[in-house]
């Protein structure tokens, strides 16, 4: 009963500082920005581990069911009972069975299912991760991706992600960008940060060259 108390505590303690001023040079996936306009950048991402759980729950409350789940699995819940260091952003997805929602942006709300995505640091590999003790976690690799992004800052709340949504899927229609994959919701921050000071992206894949 202690440790599963004090595994608790380590997870507030996480979710209260990651991202934060308190934990300095928190790794990012590495990635070159093609072209930037006023509204967003096209960047090239490098090819990344992620580890990933999927939950049926609201689009507000999946990613913090999620990172508890997630957070065990990098705090040592695992077959080496190693830790692994945290990195940013928490990616947020709906699962292959929403896709239709992307016809439209106004139809993004629902309860789920989501994926939501921890990226493993440089120099991971599928071989070289301890496996997820937790069976609702699971390792992929992701290829290099070529990815829209659009930045903003505030709340995580369903409606503000919509109308930013809106307003990157008509940037990108009036640029003629072709799109493929869904639209992920990428945070930087602990929910712990002020929502004004708080780092959001909106990702788009796009067909590589």
């Amino acid at each position: 009963m202690k440790k599963e108390v004090y595994d608790r505590f380590k997870i507030l303690i996480l979710m209260i500082f990651i991202y934060s001023g308190a934990v300095m040079a928190v790794e990012e996936p590495k990635y070159s920005v093609e072209t930037q306009s006023e509204h967003y950048e096209i960047r090239k991402y490098d090819a990344v581990i992620v580890a990933e759980t999927e939950v049926q729950s609201s689009f507000e409350d999946a990613g913090n069911i999620a990172f508890k789940i997630l957070a065990e699995y990098i705090f040592g819940h695992n077959s080496a009972k190693s830790k692994i260091a945290m990195t940013a952003p928490v990616v947020q997805l709906p699962t292959t069975s929403q896709s239709i929602f992307f016809t439209s942006p106004l139809q993004v709300a629902g309860a789920g299912p989501y994926l939501v995505q921890f990226t493993m640091p440089a120099g991971s590999t599928l071989e070289n991760l301890p496996v997820p003790a937790n069976p609702l976690v699971h390792l992929r690799a992701l290829p290099a991706r070529k990815i829209a992004v659009y930045s903003y800052t505030g709340s995580w709340s369903e409606e503000k992600f919509n109308i930013k949504l809106a307003e990157f899927l008509s940037e990108l229609s009036r640029k003629q960008v072709a799109t493929i994959g869904p639209p992920l919701f990428a945070r930087f921050n602990s929910p712990y940060q002020l929502w004004f000071l708080r780092r959001n992206e909106i990702w788009i894949e796009l067909p590589r060259d």
